[in-house]
């Protein structure tokens, strides 16, 4: 892509690719190029922090021009203290029409497009990527409508982005925070005949809007940023027995690693440790998934411990969740979140499950659990659900505790861990 190298100004554009893609946002509707309408004078290297989508898409195109150096991310996620360092790094903070100057100068680092980290673990961090680096999907591909659910700043978000501007006949329509319960019948409006979104925001969708869900025209259904379970990708096949569904492990920090289009959980264990030019190498340390890519974010090591947990079963491996959070420690016996969580969603009456541990006397934790019930399937009791885990599960597995929530939680990360 042109934005990743050369002198500013030097790149039209007019000749980017999907400069004439159309992009909806909840308030504006045109193509990037339509953008070039309203460029504001900003700094060269520049932090964006931005409450909507159409400013973050001002930014990236006037990035995409070259000679830049950006970071955007949604005003909420970034505090005072990270706010200060930006400027202290040499990146001018936006927001809105106000512009806070770096307090350190130096000049732009050309092409680099700052990611923060999930921050899951603390303050979010910032990874160095370029447009090119963000770019996954290449070749000629089908005349596409995207929805684009996806926080603005995140990878996910760049990857949905990237594709448009990278490639003609990929249009985008995008969805603010507060429209994330609305979104069905908003791409049915819009005539969205491909999404990307967790399992979660899929699970969510189909249990609350699964009438309007099963009108969309989809061909492409994407599922990444969590572990997929066998159950919503035979529930995806079922409302779109026509559409390509693809689950995609991507972070920030190792780039977009992975993608299975054969509708199973997972993805075959014959793919690890094979040197496979242009392609990521995969393996498993002490259960642990491990990803040397060139789509890595500058500076990382050549192989990056993932932090999740993976599992091999029957030819495929299988990710089961993040190591520092799976394990529950039920009176010196590990009981699986993972699993128990996998049991409770193989149960036909259970839509959505989240499995936790909770303090207790003597044994120290038991397994907790919060599920959401299918409305059209048999009641069932907390008793029932026991009963199920127990025939599957160890005793020290079972959940002691279950809550049924009414609603399937969904946060602006469109993950629901609670």
């Amino acid at each position: 892509m042109p934005a990743s190298s050369g002198a500013p100004g030097q790149h039209e554009r007019t000749s980017v690719p999907g400069a004439n893609n159309r992009i909806i946002t909840s308030f504006w509707a045109g193509t990037w190029a339509d953008l070039d309408a309203a460029q504001p004078d900003w700094p060269a290297a520049s932090a964006f922090l931005v409450d909507d989508h159409l400013s973050a898409l001002k930014a990236v195109w006037a990035h995409v021009a070259g000679g830049r150096e950006t970071l955007i991310a949604g005003s909420g996620r970034v505090g005072k203290e990270q706010a200060a360092d930006f400027r202290a790094d040499g990146l001018a903070v936006v927001r809105g029409g106000q512009i806070e100057p770096a307090t350190s100068e130096r000049a732009p680092q050309d092409g680099r497009v700052w990611l923060l980290t999930s921050g899951s673990t603390g303050r979010p961090k910032q990874v160095a990527h370029t447009l090119d680096s963000l770019t996954t999907v290449a070749g000629s591909q089908p005349a596409r409508t995207w929805l684009c659910p996806y926080a603005v700043g995140a990878y996910a978000w760049w990857q949905v982005v990237t594709l448009s501007l990278g490639l003609a006949d990929q249009s985008v329509l995008f969805i603010e925070p507060s429209q994330l319960d609305d979104w069905p019948a908003l791409a049915l409006e819009h005539g969205v005949t491909a999404a990307s979104g967790t399992p979660t925001f899929w699970r969510q969708a189909l249990w609350r809007s699964g009438e309007v869900m099963a009108k969309l025209p989809l061909e492409q259904v994407t599922l990444g940023g969590e572990p997929v379970d066998q159950a919503i990708l035979d529930r995806l096949r079922e409302v779109y027995p026509k559409a390509r569904i693809s689950w995609i492990y991507a972070s920030s920090e190792a780039g977009a690693a992975i993608a299975v289009h054969d509708g199973k959980a997972g993805f075959p264990q014959d793919w690890l440790d094979r040197d496979t030019p242009g392609r990521p190498k995969l393996s498993v340390v002490d259960g642990e998934l491990v990803i040397a890519s060139s789509k890595a974010a500058e500076g990382m090591d050549a192989a990056i411990r993932t932090g999740d947990h993976v599992e091999l079963a029957d030819g495929r491996v299988l990710i089961t969740g993040r190591l520092a959070s799976d394990e529950i420690n039920v009176g010196g016996s590990k009981a699986s979140a993972s699993k128990v969580r996998g049991v409770l969603l193989e149960h036909p009456a259970v839509a959505w499950a989240a499995v936790k541990g909770r303090k207790a006397p003597l044994v120290g934790m038991v397994v907790a659990a919060e599920v959401v019930l299918d409305p059209d399937a048999e009641p069932v009791s907390d008793a029932d659900l026991q009963s199920w885990c127990a025939g599957r599960l160890p005793d020290y597995s079972v959940p002691r505790r279950i809550r049924v929530r009414d609603e399937i939680p969904l946060k602006e990360t469109l993950k629901s861990d609670v």
